[in-house]
């Protein structure tokens, strides 16, 4: 099993609401839906830094 980090976020009430309402859409606690945007966003940017090299 992977290590996990606890992080505490500060987040506007506006945008979590929406994760709320993104995260039950996709079957996901808000957490792992955090954690899913967060690794396509990171995926996003190592693609993009590869094909600027």
């Amino acid at each position: 099993m992977e290590a996990k980090k606890s992080f505490p976020l500060r987040i506007n009430e506006e945008l979590m609401e929406k994760l709320k309402e993104i995260s039950k859409n996709n079957s996901r606690s808000i957490n792992k839906e955090i954690e899913f945007i967060i690794k396509k966003y990171i995926e996003k940017y190592n693609s993009y830094k590869k094909e600027s090299n």
